[in-house]
């Protein structure tokens, strides 16, 4: 894998039957270090100055997201684990628990992609089921629509 990537993330919340889609295309690096993938992006929040700076750490059962800048947090995702974290923003500060339900990774030579399904409490109380996907591939190569 390349140093320089093209990042797709989408990601799927369902809240009291109601879906909420997301989905970022960002230019990254990309690197590896032990079993470890590492993958890091700029974050740009639309109508405001700043920007937030992410480093993605992916291994064998760990997803990790720290957050530094206009955010900040560090959100952690493992099969079966419940893990705390503070998310602060400009307006405030959030208290989130994740629980792992699912982790996966696949890797092949032109890409890695990431698959993790959790759920989010926000000060103890239940609020989203979550599913994320995180293609990684050569910034050359273009990205892949992770929908269908």
């Amino acid at each position: 894998m390349t140093k320089e990537i093209l990042l797709s993330i989408t990601g799927l919340h369902l809240t009291d039957g109601e879906n909420a889609d997301i989905e970022i295309v960002t230019a990254g690096d990309y690197y590896s270090r032990g079993k470890k993938h590492y993958i890091l992006y700029d974050e740009v929040t639309e109508g405001m100055s700043g920007h937030t700076q992410n480093v993605i750490k992916a291994g064998e059962n760990t997803l990790e997201i720290t957050k530094k800048g206009l955010t900040n947090a560090r959100l952690v995702v493992e099969k079966g684990r419940r893990h705390r974290a503070v998310y602060q923003t400009p307006f405030g500060s959030l208290e989130l628990a994740l629980t792992g339900q699912e982790l996966e990774i696949t890797e092949t030579d032109e890409s890695i992609g990431i698959r993790a399904e959790y759920i989010l409490e926000v000060n103890e109380e239940n609020l989203a089921e979550c599913t994320i996907k995180m293609d990684i591939r050569p910034r050359e190569a273009g990205y892949l629509d992770l929908r269908n």
